[in-house]
This record gives C-alpha cells, sequence and structure tokens, in this order.
C-alpha cells in the first residue's frame, strides 16, 4: 500500500481538518514571534518547532540531577535516554549499533569519517560534489591527512542529483569509505541509497558506508533494512524538535572502531561528557508526533508501522506542495509559467525530490529576490557561489545562485498559492509583465 501510495505523481494533500490540526500543533507557522504574518520558507535551514517539543526540552533541562546516579529521578532519566534511543532506531528502522548525541550533526559526522578513516585500510576515498561541507570537508581532511586520494562523483544538471553510476564506478577494493548525502540541501533531489550501497557493496561486500541525512529525514522514510549502512545522522532542529543536538546511529563494526571516547567506558560507547536527556525526550517527542500523525492512515498499533505511516503522509503531502508550487491552481500560477521566473533543476519525477526548489528571475539577481520577498512577508534563503555551504554544489550545477524555496509539511495548498501570487507581484515590479 505504501509503495503504491509514494508512486503518486502529485501527492496527496492533507485535508482541511487534519491541516488544522497540523498547524495547530507547530509554532509560528503564519506568523513571526513578533506576531508578524509572514510565510517562513527556509525550513531547509531551520525548521518550524513542534509545540510539544519546546514544552518537553524545557521540562526535562529543568531537572537538576545527574542521570548517572541510582536514585529515582535519575532512573526517570535514564528511561528517557533509553526511549529516544529506541526511537532513533524506530525512524532509522535500526537493529543493533549504537546511539549517540552530540551539540550537532555536523560534529558527529567528523566523528564519524575519522573512525572509519583512520582505522580501515584503503588507498581512497569516495564521495559526491553535493555533501554539506560537514561531510565533504571531513572526508577531504581525513584523504589528505591519511595520504588516500578523494575521489568525487560530479552532479547531474538535469536531475539535480548524483546519478548511482557516478558514484559506484568510483568504488574499488581500494575503497576504505564510501560517503553519501541522502538527499540535495539545494535541489531537493533524492539519491537512490538503496542501489547505491547494494552496487557498491557488489564491488567491495565490506565497504563502510556513511550517510547524512540530515535534510532528508523530515521528509521522508528511510529504512537500514534496506540501506545497511555503518552511519547515519539526523539533525533534530530540522526535524521539528530543538537546536543544539545531533543524533546518530553506528553500525556494530563501525561502533568498535577506536574513537574519542574515555577510556573505562564500552568499546561501542560514542558519547562524551555527561547525557542532556532532553536531546533524547525531544525526539520521542517527534515521533510521538509523525505516528499521531500516521495514525489518520492505518489501524497499525506498532510504533515503527505508525511512523511509517506518518512519515509517509508528510512526503505525499509535500509532494503535492511541490507539485502546487511548479504547476499552480487555478488560483495562482505556477512558477513554471510565470513569465520571468525560473526554476532550476526542475526534474519532472516529483518522486525523486523533497520539498526544496530553487528559482531566479531575469532582472534581479537571487540576493536581492530574497530582500524583495522578506518586503512581502515571505523568508526564502539566497544560495550564491560566494558561501562554503553553496560554492561548490551550484558550480557543479553551472548556477551562479538561487532563491531557495522550502516549505515545510505544515504549510497548506494555500501557503503555496500566497507565495506564488507574491512571486508573480515580485516579478511585475521588476518590470516583467
Amino acid at each position: 500500500m505504501v509503495s503504491k501510495l509514494l508512486n503518486r505523481t502529485r501527492g496527496e494533500a492533507f485535508s482541511s481538518v487534519l491541516m488544522r490540526e497540523v498547524k495547530q500543533r507547530f509554532l509560528l507557522v503564519d506568523h513571526d514571534h513578533h506576531g508578524r504574518e509572514r510565510l517562513y520558507f527556509d525550513n531547509a535551514g531551520g525548521s518550524f518547532r513542534l509545540k510539544a517539543a519546546v514544552e518537553r526540552f524545557a521540562q526535562v533541562d529543568a531537572i537538576p540531577d545527574n542521570a548517572e546516579r541510582i536514585h529515582a529521578t535519575a532512573v526517570e532519566l535514564q528511561d528517557i535516554q533509553a526511549r529516544g534511543s529506541a526511537d532513533l532506531r524506530t525512524i532509522l528502522n535500526a537493529q543493533g549499533g549504537s546511539v549517540y548525541a552530540s551539540l550537532t550533526a555536523s560534529g558527529a559526522m567528523f566523528d564519524m569519517v575519522r573512525a572509519v578513516a583512520e582505522n580501515v585500510p584503503g588507498t581512497n576515498m569516495v564521495t559526491t560534489v553535493l555533501e554539506h561541507p560537514s561531510a565533504f570537508d571531513a572526508m577531504s581532511l581525513y584523504a589528505d591527512r591519511l595520504g588516500r586520494e578523494l575521489r568525487v562523483a560530479p552532479s547531474n544538471p538535469v536531475t539535480g542529483g548524483v546519478d548511482v553510476d557516478a558514484i559506484v564506478g568510483l568504488v574499488d577494493q581500494g575503497t576504505c569509505l564510501l560517503n553519501v548525502i541522502y538527499a540535495s540541501n539545494i535541489s531537493g533531489a533524492k539519491l537512490d541509497i538503496e542501489e547505491i550501497v547494494r552496487r557498491a557493496r557488489a564491488i567491495k561486500p565490506d565497504l563502510y558506508i556513511v550517510v547524512d541525512a540530515v535534510q532528508h529525514a523530515p521528509h521522508g522514510l528511510i529504512d537500514l533494512q534496506k540501506t545497511p549502512v555503518d552511519g547515519i545522522n539526523i539533525a533534530p532542529y530540522k526535524f521539528f524538535g530543538c537546536r543544539g543536538s545531533g543524533l546518530t546511529w553506528v553500525s556494530d563494526r563501525a561502533a568498535v572502531l577506536p574513537h574519542h571516547k574515555l577510556a573505562g567506558k564500552k568499546p561501542d560507547y560514542w558519547d562524551l561528557g555527561s547525557a542532556a536527556p532532553w536531546q533524547f525526550a525531544v525526539l520521542t517527542e517527534i515521533v510521538d508526533y509523525v505516528c499521531w500523525l500516521g495514525s489518520h492512515f492505518t489501524d497499525a498499533t506498532d510504533r515503527r508501522a505508525l511512523f511509517v505511516a506518518g512519515i509517509t503522509h508528510i512526503e505525499l503531502h509535500e509532494r503535492a506542495l511541490l507539485a502546487t508550487l511548479l504547476e499552480g491552481t487555478p488560483n495562482a500560477t505556477g512558477l513554471r509559467e510565470i513569465k520571468g521566473v525560473n526554476v532550476f533543476l526542475d526534474h519532472e519525477d516529483l518522486s525523486k525530490r523533497d520539498l526544496i526548489l530553487g528559482i531566479g528571475f531575469d532582472r534581479i539577481d537571487c540576493t536581492q529576490a530574497v530582500v524583495e520577498y522578506g518586503k512581502r512577508g515571505v523568508t526564502v534563503y539566497e544560495r550564491v557561489a560566494t558561501s562554503i555551504y553553496s560554492k561548490r554544489m551550484l558550480e557543479s550545477f553551472g548556477l551562479a545562485g538561487t532563491v531557495r524555496v522550502s516549505p515545510l509539511h505544515c504549510n497548506s495548498i494555500a501557503d503555496m498559492e500566497k507565495f506564488l501570487r507574491i512571486t508573480r507581484e515580485i516579478a511585475a515590479d521588476i518590470g516583467v509583465s
């Protein structure tokens, strides 16, 4: 049933009743913190917060007790951490391995790359041009430090992603680590992780693979039983949670590679210092929410099944939002048809894209376009080739810059129509009829 749903080319928007309920569970969807009306379409850089996540953060972080004790409150905090660890496995459909929390997902990526690069023999390391700097720079750093060749798969400027052939063609018996991003944070293109893993391991069965899922996790299903990798990270603040947290899972064999840890801890232990139980409590609130959403579409009671239903319908709703932005409605002209507006990397198969798109205007650059949107109560973000977070990716696409538009599933079709009308107004105001 799920596979059939995901094949719907235009997605399936939430009902009006469910849409209202979803919006009510998030903070500041329609207004900023000063009460000013706005559209926040920069969720690829930040993210709307669940009310329950923010409330739970404050509640748990206020507890002064150290979890590494034996009294009742300490045991309660241990239980919170255990539930959160189990819920990361729920999100990933992971079994075994080790879960650890860090200040950021970027820091965790450097940790994982270092552990593999320093301890697994090989002559080369493989990555892609579309990686976030935390992955690409970590791979570059350790390849250079250890005298390994860094092999970089190019992007596909038509799809906005990276072709499977381009990646696996770089893997050989000398590859010690393959590092790939789940979905581009500029184009929204999803990489075919299942096929990448299958074909790369056919070349080298014991190949270590690390995946950056920060961008994709809030938008679509992850299943490590189908994509058995050795490390994967998420950032809860981009997944309806709170800032100051990265959560990571590492496989049984990766977990015992030498890494930074206190000498007295178990070989597979990755946390450094005292745990912050709120990080795990917030993750549980995120999974609770997705499961609540899933309960509207399935009678299942198993937590993973509920999560699958919820994230599947988040994906379907967001696909409907993307289709609306591109194609429009009777109430608003789509981006593809607005004169003076260009949609970059506009691949037709929406099932291969998360809810991110890049646009440009004929007569103003992307930075000025962001300013114009801001004047009209819309927050978007300019990705420019002068930025360390964009240069490598944009140049691979042959672009100098783009206005990145990234709504979230708590936005509605009406929000998309409002954005389209504002976009058309901007195009008209700069002299395009």
